[in-house]
């Protein structure tokens, strides 16, 4: 018995059940900035995103979901009476904020020194 034939053209009803993947390109033009910075967020897994293969593709919703991570709100009312409750920030902010941070040690003589240079600068010969 062969075996079942898989269809690779979908069908017309097939295509209304799949949503259409972007390209990274196509994000960055609707965001306005580079694709590389789409790609490098994906990469990190800071923004929603569709892993085919090696190729990062987003779908509508995780369009609409990236603009709400990075939505800034003001921290007061438009009349400047109260601040808002729940404060926004940029996630690398928050996250940069959770983080305990290094003790700081205080340098033995109390003054920075320069390190010396890593090349030598060789006069010109004459």
């Amino acid at each position: 018995m062969p075996p079942a034939l898989v269809r690779l053209r979908p069908s017309t009803e097939d295509e209304a059940a799949l949503p259409r993947l972007y390209r990274p390109e196509e994000i960055a033009e609707a965001l306005g900035c580079s694709a590389w910075w789409v790609k490098d967020r994906a990469r990190r897994s800071l923004i929603p995103h569709v892993r085919v293969g090696r190729a990062y593709r987003f779908t509508a919703e995780h369009l609409a979901e990236i603009v709400r991570l990075y939505e800034e709100r003001p921290t007061r009312c438009a009349g400047g009476a109260a601040a808002v409750p729940t404060c926004t920030t940029h996630p690398a902010a928050r996250a940069r904020a959770s983080q305990p941070r290094p003790p700081t040690t205080p340098s033995t003589t109390g003054r920075l020194r320069a390190r010396p240079p890593r090349r030598t600068l060789y006069e010109p010969v004459v």
